[in-house]
């Protein structure tokens, strides 16, 4: 089977052989000396490197992704605690919003607060939910592009 180069070099991709040539003696106007009956000159090795010491990891705790309804200003707190504890929180804000439009505006401006103090992201979902995210996951905004044209179909 042919190789496509994607595992192994080919062979005009290998590294040219160098071939040691010897250096020429110095010209000498004393014969050499002979060899004597000690053991050669060895050259010395370094101490091995000592391996690193392993890293002990955290405990890992496993991330959930939990959907909750946001009834009352009072659950801002559980909310909190489930994001610091590394949940993903979807949380559906319509049972509040049916109750009262202000509590929204501050619940979201509370929980916008909270996600940039603990460095985690928040973000909406449609109309009625919102995502809340723990430190180090990000939520991806894309812009879409505005098409001004309707969309070519099949028919």
């Amino acid at each position: 089977m042919p190789s496509l180069g994607i595992f192994h070099r080919s062979k005009k991709e290998e590294e040219p052989k160098v071939e040691e040539k010897p250096e020429p003696a110095p010209a000498q106007a004393t014969p050499p000396a002979e060899p004597t009956a000690e053991a050669p000159a060895l050259t010395p090795v370094p101490p091995p490197v000592p391996a690193p010491a392993p890293i002990e990891a955290a405990p890992e705790t496993k991330t959930y992704l939990r959907a909750m309804p946001l009834r009352d200003l009072a659950d801002l707190e559980a909310i909190k605690t489930e994001v610091r504890n590394g949940n993903i929180l979807i949380l559906r804000i319509t049972p509040l919003a049916n109750k009262s439009i202000e509590d929204v505006k501050q619940a979201v401006n509370e929980l916008y607060s909270f996600a940039e103090t603990i460095n985690g992201d928040i973000a909406r979902l449609g109309e009625e939910r919102i995502v809340v995210c723990p430190p180090k996951i990000r939520i991806w905004r894309e812009k879409a592009p505005v098409q001004s044209e309707p969309l070519p179909t099949a028919a």
